[in-house]
């Protein structure tokens, strides 16, 4: 959510920070509608007093005995009293409308995110390892996985498309990574493990910026409940509604959870394998931070998903998205894109992002600095640290052997029972 008092003060700023994110002029019109409001406030405000005064003049028309008076003086305040309740439903009408606007527009990117349209124009910051070189035909994981124990049949038999079963030593691998990443970052990089529920109310889909704009993403229960589609949404949220003290920052947080998501958007597109699925496993990494704390505390998340991708051997690259690449809340986005050696390319596994105050404004999340009395909006930031489902898919990819069998990363192999290869 954006701060209306800024838009006021720099409503140029604001439209030119929009126009990178594809959303036309805005400002005028919130200005408009804040004008409202504020006019609005500031006539209930006024009558309000004046109720008030002419409330103790009846009082003082009653002692006097002054009969006339005190009827006269009752019926102004019966009439302003209905004039308040007018102005009232107005200011909270014109509030409605203005927050219903801000809160469908994207956060304004970082001054020094690269503009562009879309992902063509990313910009790399950095690579890790060399692709390998086969000495033989490479299989995509679709042609590995069901030598090892993936089927897509009878998981659409059940379920329909975009779900998959993992049996045997492959469903042991998925488990692995998950714990395996889940132990990395709370034994070296000081996140705190954290389990939470896998539904949610609107609130919090609204906090964390999926809400209302992305519903056709999500789904959702018989009783309105949605299923996550991150664990970035109940994480963030539990600082939600409440006033953190500066001292107690940053707080890093993680969890494993299943996340689910619709693909609505996605018709076509990576239909074939365990890219884009329904459901899947991911890590999240969730840190919360003074402003002052939140680009160095960005660059740290990525390095702490980065130490991930090497532990498993994966080549990678880390790119800067630009202005027409970047989620709906993020201020600043580096994606981490894997090897897929039978694509020929990299793909994205993780996106680390700060939002700065954006999420905050929705959640009401704050903190205080020390020796100041006012509270002020905290930031948020998350990353994946990594999607468990897309991880398995580069691992069955990069290290494929030729007789069809797959060697475990060794980071790995205390997870799978010392276990060295999967065979088919």
């Amino acid at each position: 959510m954006h701060d209306i008092r800024l838009i006021r003060d720099e409503p140029a700023a604001f439209d030119a920070a929009m126009a990178l994110r594809g959303v036309e002029p805005q400002a005028q019109r919130l200005i408009d509608l804040d004008a409202r409001r504020r006019e609005a406030t500031s006539r209930l405000q006024e009558i309000e007093t004046e109720r008030n005064s002419k409330s103790k003049e009846i009082g003082k028309a009653k002692a006097q005995g002054d009969e006339d008076r005190f009827n006269a003086l009752r019926s102004e305040v019966e009439s302003l009293k209905s004039e308040m309740e007018r102005l009232s439903e107005e200011a909270r009408t014109a509030e409605e409308v203005l927050n219903q606007h801000l809160a469908a527009l994207p956060n304004r990117p970082a001054e020094d995110v690269p503009e562009g349209k879309d992902e063509s124009e990313n910009e790399e910051v950095r690579g890790w390892g060399e692709p390998r070189e086969f000495d033989f035909d490479v299989a995509d994981h679709v042609t590995v996985g069901e030598r090892l124990g993936l089927d897509f049949e009878r998981a659409a038999a059940m379920s329909g498309a975009r779900f998959a079963v993992l049996q045997g030593p492959l469903a042991r691998l998925e488990r692995a990574l998950g714990q395996f990443m889940l132990d990395l970052q709370t034994t070296e990089n000081d996140y705190r493990e954290t389990s939470v529920p896998y539904m949610v109310r609107d609130d919090a889909l609204f906090g964390t910026g999926q809400l209302p704009k992305f519903a056709e993403d999500l789904f959702r229960t018989t009783d309105d409940r949605w299923l996550i589609p991150t664990a970035e949404v109940p994480l963030t949220n539990l600082v939600r509604d409440s006033i953190h003290a500066e001292a107690s920052f940053p707080i890093r947080m993680t969890a494993l959870t299943p996340c689910f998501r619709s693909e609505a958007g996605s018709a076509g597109r990576d239909t074939r394998g365990l890219i884009r699925m329904h459901q899947f496993l991911k890590v999240e990494l969730v840190s919360i931070t003074t402003p002052e704390q939140s680009e160095d505390e960005l660059e740290r998340m990525t390095q702490c998903a980065e130490m991930v991708l090497r532990r498993l051997e994966l080549p990678y690259r880390v790119m800067k998205l630009c202005t027409g690449d970047m989620g709906f809340s993020a201020r600043r986005t580096y994606d981490l894109e894997v090897w897929m050696p039978s694509q020929n390319t990299y793909r994205e596994i993780s996106s680390c992002s700060t939002c700065g105050d954006f999420q905050a404004r929705r959640m009401n999340a704050r903190y205080r600095k020390e020796g100041e009395k006012k509270p002020d909006f905290l930031h948020t930031l998350n990353g994946s640290g990594l999607a468990v489902g897309r991880a398995l898919v580069a691992i069955l990819e990069n290290h494929q052997q030729a007789d069809g069998s797959v060697r475990i990363p060794e980071a790995l192999q205390p997870y799978m029972g010392g276990l060295e290869v999967i065979e088919p």
